[in-house]
């Protein structure tokens, strides 16, 4: 097999397979790509107005989750609710959420989680007046669980229809995380950051699969080629035929 004769088959059975194992990675890194993408740390991007992300009447754009976005307005503060079940450094205790009209006073406001508190009774009073400030957008919470007292103003999730409860103007469909905690309060950590679906990217996942079942396919085929017996496709009369073989074709 290694006569020089054979050496164009064995060059040509090794581009093969060099050339399908090369297509199947390349196949998979579109599939990283394309996961990569979907999955995108939006967090330390440089942040956008929020009208710029989503209007007042809009639902949640998925592909902005984490967004930093700037909002301009005047706080609610007599909308503000404590979300339990929140977790800091260990510990836990509530989001301390407030909305914020964007715009003028009456506008359609965003649901701010302006940081994190052991107890409610410990959180500072809510804030009044205008502010400017950035924010990691969210989306809304919804989760089914039930508010065992909605006369209250502790909300087991941040769901747009329970807060909206508390509040006389519309809601944005989402919600904010301040990058800078309110004074008198730590830092709340984001909940939600970009998932990937499934199916993302499958079909050049497949493509992979698929390019190196033809290298495979291909080496197969070279292997039985080497590996085959001589003496069954040696011609009659050659050196490879046994002595007492018949040299005619006949019964």
């Amino acid at each position: 097999m290694l006569a020089p004769r054979f050496w164009a088959a064995h060059l040509l059975a090794l581009v093969l397979v060099g050339v399908a194992v090369g297509l199947g990675f390349w196949q998979l890194g579109a599939w990283q790509e394309h996961r990569r993408l979907e999955a995108r740390d939006l967090t330390q991007a440089a942040p956008l107005p929020l009208d710029d992300v989503i209007g007042p009447d809009d639902p949640f754009p998925g592909n902005r989750i984490g967004q930093p976005v700037t909002v301009a307005g005047t706080w609610v503060g007599s909308g503000t609710v404590y979300v339990s079940g929140r977790e800091h450094q260990g510990h836990q205790g509530y989001w301390v959420v407030t909305p914020l009209a964007v715009g003028s006073a009456d506008g359609a406001a965003l649901p701010v989680v302006r940081g994190w508190v052991a107890d409610p009774a410990d959180a500072p009073d809510p804030p009044s007046g205008t502010a400017e400030l950035q924010a990691w957008l969210q989306p809304p919470e919804g989760t089914g669980q039930p508010d065992d007292d909605p006369a209250d103003d502790v909300l087991p999730q941040l769901r747009i229809a329970d807060v909206i409860q508390h509040v006389d103007q519309d809601l944005y469909g989402a919600y904010g995380v301040a990058e800078t905690p309110g004074p008198g309060l730590e830092a709340a950590s984001l909940e939600q950051l970009p998932q990937v679906d499934a199916l993302t990217g499958l079909r050049n996942l497949l493509y992979a699969i698929e390019w190196w079942f033809f290298g495979a396919f291909a080496l197969f085929i070279w292997w039985r080629w080497v590996t085959e017996d001589p003496d069954a496709t040696a011609a009659p009369g050659s050196a490879g035929q046994r002595a007492d073989e018949p040299s005619g074709v006949g019964p």
